[in-house]
């Protein structure tokens, strides 16, 4: 299982244009100004003083003077503002005058794929870790110099085939700008490239980012002049294919205290790591080539001069030769041993807490209270459980669990009375912190009876606005070793509140591993799924809340003894409300072709009162699907229900039947993941 949800990029479907609008998610297209209180359309306000890191200045050959320009700087003369929304986006990058624009929150690129064209003189800085840029990028055109562009997580414009020029989408596109520092950035999940730095672009440095998830990390050059000269240091790459980076024809590349990594038995395989094209001089300095195919590759006509990599299961090419220069005649910089690169790099990259943060969001965040937890005895509290208990009663703003990696088995409840709780793993990786347990429904309990499916949950959420971020909760209950148990059901996280955000987390089971459920029928419970996986066999999303689950992937297991056969969900819908939504994701596993149904009616307890609803729409189905992908359950027709898709695409998807609801564009319309979250937008916090 790879690290970041994706669809599988060899796959050859294609979704239809006309769905990359409606498949991005409304209720996030204004989530800034509907989390902080400010109504769309409402004049953004400068801040009342230029924080610190506003001033910070570029490394490597981004602080070379040349073609005018003295180093780079960004908007630092410029005024701070804070923007929530696109428009006020691009109203500012694209202004003449210079800006320090700070990104707070979700952004939605609309339509998919759109490029902002920043214009000089600009910095543009996610605040904290929640400035997020999501299905397009930004563009900087010929002369446009002096840009920074950091500490923002920038993702998710992939449509479900690589390479594909119909969707030629980046993160960052220069075509003939120059000075321009791209610093502690996430870039993940393009259609085309991470970064390309095209058409003589030079005076160019990335610096601290994590690049992964993609076909094509970064492409340098792509012209017959010898001119670019680029500095890219302390990056970690991981999970990307090639152009790692390509660099065509640059007069000078600097590339030291890079980490660049292909886990095994994941989708995207790497095909070549570092490359000096055409008449490249490229020094290579201390980085750190990890399970890489054809590490350091060269053109006959180029040039690699190494000293101090380490490579670590790697294969094929490991070229060198030729004549460069010394880096330290443009600039001063430092090198970290390449052996202690995996433990920089995942403290170190991509976006960080202490950037963008302007006076008002600190005293924001200051209102919130961090308690922390690790099994060292480092934190405040070794357990999870133990924090939540420390949280005091009705709660009135946010508390944040801080949980360092480890494995904690316990069994956590977040009850009623404590809102506002967020738990968030602090590794560099959702695998970093789990937490887990094995009470089946079977399970007797210690004062006696079974704890019964809502029961066996590894951790309850029963509070409303609770978030979990980061991290993976897992039941890891043996069904083949208690097969003389009457319930197996395991449940690994039960919600059972409002405004539930799960966000970039792994949830883990068999039989019922998600459980999404309201505090009583007459309740509204809506939770939104981003970013994440789940995993498991029978019914394992199921209940009655108003659920989201979008770009993410939800992969199928096969049964304790090894035979393909299940279901995605079993909604519990209540009459007149909305039921689970799967939406922009991906369904796969290692199973057996037409195995999985993709839903059934759950009436709870005979209910024939509720209407239960699934819908999935613009989302991958593996051949595992069925071709009839809805079906009966406890005597209840699914026909009498609300199941239906919307644009698929896979080898499990299908054309229209009476078998197989296709809802139409006018009815997709009035199902999108803002008719679900019906006013809610969530945020991270």
């Amino acid at each position: 299982m790879s690290e970041l949800p994706r669809t599988q990029h060899r796959s050859r479907h294609r979704r239809a244009r006309r769905a990359l609008v409606t498949g991005i998610p409304l209720a996030l297209a204004v989530a800034g100004a509907l989390a902080y209180g400010v109504a769309p359309g409402t004049q953004v306000q400068a801040s009342a003083a230029t924080p610190s890191w506003a001033s910070d200045t570029a490394d490597g050959f981004a602080s070379v003077d040349s073609l005018g320009q003295n180093g780079t700087y960004g908007g630092r003369d410029g005024r701070t503002v804070t923007v929530r929304t696109l428009a006020e986006l691009e109203k500012y990058a694209t202004a003449a005058e210079p800006y320090v624009i700070v990104v707070a929150g979700v952004i939605d690129m609309n339509p998919v794929g759109k490029e902002i064209k920043v214009q000089s003189d600009k910095t543009i800085v996610g605040q904290g870790t929640s400035g997020h840029i999501v299905g397009g990028g930004f563009f900087l055109g010929q002369g446009v110099h002096n840009v920074i562009i950091r500490n923002l997580t920038i993702r998710d414009a992939y449509q479900g085939v690589w390479n594909d020029k119909e969707h030629d989408f980046d993160a960052i596109q220069m075509d003939g700008a120059h000075h321009v520092w791209i610093d502690h950035n996430d870039l993940r999940r393009m259609a085309d490239g991470l970064i390309d730095v095209r058409k003589d672009s030079t005076n160019v440095t990335v610096s601290w980012n994590k690049l992964s998830d993609n076909n094509k990390t970064f492409g340098i050059g792509w012209t017959e002049n010898v001119k670019t000269d680029i500095t890219i240091h302390h990056n970690w790459i991981r999970e990307t294919e090639q152009r790692n980076p390509s660099t065509d024809n640059a007069a000078h590349a600097h590339l030291y205290n890079n980490w660049l990594e292909d886990a095994p038995g994941t989708a995207i395989n790497s095909s070549y790591g570092n490359y000096s094209r055409g008449a490249t001089r490229m020094v290579l300095e201390n980085s750190y080539f990890q399970g890489v195919r054809n590490p350091v590759i060269k053109d006959s006509g180029a040039a690699v001069v190494q000293r101090g990599s380490v490579f670590s299961g790697t294969s094929g090419r490991n070229e060198s030769g030729g004549t460069a220069f010394d880096p330290k005649t443009y600039y001063p910089y430092t090198l970290d041993k390449a052996a202690d690169l995996p433990s920089v790099l995942k403290a170190g990259a991509g976006p960080r807490a202490s950037l963008g943060t302007t006076a008002a969001a600190s005293a924001e965040a200051a209102a919130a209270t961090t308690l922390t937890v690790a099994q060292d005895g480092s934190g405040q509290y070794r357990t999870v459980q133990a924090a939540v208990d420390a949280v005091p009663a009705n709660n009135p703003s946010r508390v944040v669990i801080a949980v360092k990696p480890g494995t904690y088995r316990e069994v956590v409840k977040v009850p009623s009375n404590k809102p506002h709780v967020t738990i968030q793993g602090t590794g560099a990786s959702r695998k970093d912190t789990t937490i887990v347990y094995n009470n089946a429904s079977g399970t007797p309990k210690p004062g006696g009876g079974t704890y019964g499916t809502s029961g066996s949950a590894t951790v309850a959420v029963e509070a409303d606005d609770f978030q979990a971020r980061n991290l993976t909760v897992s039941n890891d209950f043996d069904e083949a070793a208690n097969q003389s148990l009457s319930g197996h059901q395991a449940v690994a996280l039960r919600t059972a509140a409002d405004k539930v955000f799960l966000d970039g987390i792994i949830v883990s089971g068999d039989q019922d591993t998600l459980l999404l459920d309201t505090a009583a029928k007459d309740r509204l419970g809506r939770v939104y799924v981003g970013d994440s996986y789940v995993i498991g066999n029978v019914d394992f999303i199921f209940g009655r809340a108003t659920a989201v689950v979008d770009r993410s992937v939800i992969t199928l297991k096969k049964r304790w003894n090894g035979t393909s056969a299940g279901y995605v969900t079993a909604p519990s819908t209540a009459a007149n409300r909305k039921g689970i939504l799967i939406a922009n994701s991906t369904v796969n596993g290692d199973v057996a072709a037409g195995s999985f149904f993709l839903g059934r009616p759950w009436h709870a307890g005979g209910d024939a009162s509720l209407d239960p609803q699934t819908t999935v729409r613009n989302t991958h189905l593996s051949a595992a699907v069925k071709s009839t992908p809805w079906t009966d359950m406890s005597g209840f027709s699914w026909k009498d229900d609300r199941f239906a898709e919307y644009r698929n695409s896979g080898a499990g998807s299908g054309p229209a039947s009476a078998d197989r609801p296709q809802l139409s564009d006018a009815q997709a319309a009035d199902q999108e993941i803002a008719d679900w979250l019906a006013g809610w937008t969530p945020t991270a916090s």
